[in-house]
């Protein structure tokens, strides 16, 4: 959620700083490097790891902005636009694969299509928190109401009527809106329902709790304990 809302404010002020070409050059170079070291990479390390996540979410949330603000396409068209482009990424994974669990992401196709769900799931997140915003819920109704929705594929396996992979990946493209719409609240000014904190303040405020969890699970390896376990 942190590495979605640091991507969306982080594109806003991008794009306004250098404007929404450059941004999104510099976005999609900054992209490509990233992957290009998580691929060369032959096991899970912490940093690469989550610098391309930051770097998803980056360019993701551009793509999507550039669309809306740059091309006029109306969220309305874009999200479920997004979302098919999601399900297609899905359909062609489990085609291939015959499986969507992230635990069975040991080899470069599975992880090709990994990272391709991704960046999709990051671009719906802007879109699907854009159009909640703008169709009556505003910044901090959309906030609730992405939270509340994320409690529901957590409850409804926990009960056992949904299965881990399906649980997972709902809970994961719903945290894409809900980070969204939560950074936009915090950083935009008040005639638009937000705090006003400014874009650069809740960027940097993002980013260093972004490090400061990644530096956790270097120091500690607490997610290479859970990964061996699993």
């Amino acid at each position: 959620m942190l590495t979605t809302g640091m991507g969306e404010t982080a594109s806003d002020l991008l794009a306004r700083t250098l404007g929404p070409v450059p941004a999104v050059a510099l976005g999609g170079l900054a992209l490509a490097g990233s992957l290009a070291v998580q691929f060369t990479l032959r096991r899970y390390v912490a940093w690469a790891y989550w610098t391309a996540v930051v770097m998803v979410s980056v360019f993701g949330t551009l793509a999507a902005d550039v669309l809306h603000v740059g091309l006029g396409v109306p969220y309305a068209v874009s999200t479920p636009a997004f979302l098919a482009v999601l399900a297609v990424v899905f359909v062609l994974w489990y085609a291939s694969e015959r499986t969507l669990s992230i635990h069975s992401i040991r080899t470069r196709r599975r992880e090709t299509f990994y990272w391709a769900a991704v960046l999709a799931t990051f671009a719906l997140g802007t879109a699907a928190g854009g159009l909640t915003a703008t169709v009556g819920f505003g910044y901090l109704g959309s906030v609730v109401l992405f939270a509340v929705g994320i409690c529901v594929p957590a409850m409804a396996h926990r009960l056992g009527s949904l299965n881990a992979v399906t649980a997972f990946w709902t809970a994961y493209v719903i945290t894409r809106p809900l980070g969204a719409s939560l950074a936009d609240w915090m950083a935009l000014g008040h005639t638009r329902g937000g705090l006003s904190l400014g874009l650069a303040p809740v960027t940097l405020a993002w980013t260093a709790a972004i490090i400061g969890f990644v530096g956790y699970l270097v120091v500690s390896q607490r997610d290479r304990r859970v990964l061996a376990a699993t």
